[in-house]
């Protein structure tokens, strides 16, 4: 049952210690803070007696200042002690100026007099970039690059300077710029882009050195490397001209592997050939040479015979080397045929086996008789 109900509170006062005497309105708000004061001066040793206006009035002022001190207690209490997490390290200014670095834990600072700023040191950030640049040979290239870097010292990062992570993303953009300036555009379009990224992270680091930011460069990518929009259609016929021609190259490579070492062959035998031709040749001569020498000791002890056997030698090679004689008779106009392979036939078995010279004297023995009997068969028929 309410107390404003009848018969819902039985003394006839209401909440806020007023009589209710008919009064069925709100409660007064300036006495229930009045009462409240007065209840904490209680708690804070001030009288809570009657007095003058002025007396309440010091009172109150006395109350409020105690809360506020309790309040102002409270918030330094709270703010002595700062948590610092495990991946993070505070850096510490005390009236503006840098006193320490806070290790992870439970740490006491004094407030309102120092002041924390946590650096995270074991998170690996990244920081993106994309820009249009200029090569060596002066095309034009859009390269996107990924840096990621770490925070070594947190002083130097949260301190020295105003903005690291700006600061990191101009200098890789000059530092990227750099690099590309100094490379042809073939080799960072396709296998020189681990090089271009290894020295862009180089100089990159030199620059955060210089610049004592405290950052560490762990890696570079360079994620994409391509021609702007406006020239791609141009761009892919000259990396399709590019493929053409290392295949071509890769072709006649291949045909070179293919044809030089049968060519050398070839030229090595060849070789052998004509050094075994000339050692064949000088043997020859050399042969030759002895041979006439010792024939010229012979010819001078008999000439005539010496003579007649060169002779009979040299029809013997002539007749050896051709089956068909011509013999112009003398005093005759007919050409005599002597089938020499005929000739050879008719003879025994037995004498095939016979030297070349032996032949060679058969032969003309039946040329001879041969021409005997022609003659004397023309003079027959001239006697009639």
């Amino acid at each position: 049952m309410a107390w404003n109900e009848p018969g819902g509170n039985q003394n006839g006062k209401d909440p806020w210690g007023n009589n209710n005497r008919g009064n069925q309105g709100p409660p007064d708000l300036d006495e229930a803070l009045k009462q409240l004061i007065n209840k904490l001066n209680g708690l804070f040793g001030s009288g809570s007696g009657g007095g003058n206006s002025g007396g309440n009035s010091g009172q109150g002022f006395g109350g409020i200042f105690g809360i506020l001190a309790l309040l102002l207690v409270v918030f330094l209490a709270f703010k002595s002690f700062y948590t610092i997490d495990e991946q993070e390290r505070g850096v510490v200014l005390q009236l503006g100026k840098y006193n320490r670095t806070l290790e992870p834990g439970l740490r006491f600072v004094i407030p309102l007099v120092e002041k924390v700023i946590p650096v995270n040191t074991t998170n690996v950030r990244n920081a993106e970039l994309k820009q249009e640049m200029l090569t060596q040979d002066e095309n034009v290239v859009e390269v996107e690059l990924n840096v990621q870097y770490t925070v070594t010292d947190p002083v130097s990062f949260a301190l020295r300077i105003e903005d690291p992570e700006r600061t990191l993303r101009h200098a890789a953009e000059s530092a990227l710029r750099h690099e590309v300036g100094s490379t042809d555009l073939n080799p960072i379009m396709t296998d020189g882009r681990p090089i271009l990224a290894n020295d862009v992270r180089t100089r990159l680091q030199d620059y955060m050195n210089s610049y004592r930011t405290g950052i560490n460069v762990s890696i570079v990518n360079v994620k994409e490397a391509r021609a702007p929009a406006a020239v791609q259609a141009a761009f892919d016929d000259v990396q399709k001209a590019n493929l053409d021609k290392e295949r071509f190259v890769n072709e006649a490579e291949a045909y070179a592997n293919t044809v030089v070492p049968e060519a050398r062959g070839r030229a090595q035998r060849m070789l052998e050939e004509a050094n075994a031709y000339k050692e064949q040749v000088i043997a020859r001569a050399q042969g030759e040479a002895d041979r006439f020498k010792k024939l010229l000791v012979e010819y001078e002890k008999a000439p005539e015979v010496t003579r007649e056997r060169l002779y009979i030698d040299a029809i013997s090679s002539v007749y050896g080397n051709s089956s068909k004689v011509l013999v112009d008779v003398e005093g005759g106009n007919n050409m005599m045929y002597l089938p020499l392979d005929q000739l050879t036939k008719r003879r025994p078995a037995a004498e095939t086996g016979m030297t070349g010279s032996h032949d060679v004297s058969d032969i003309a023995d039946q040329v001879i008789e041969e021409l005997r009997s022609r003659n004397n068969t023309r003079s027959s028929r001239e006697s009639r």
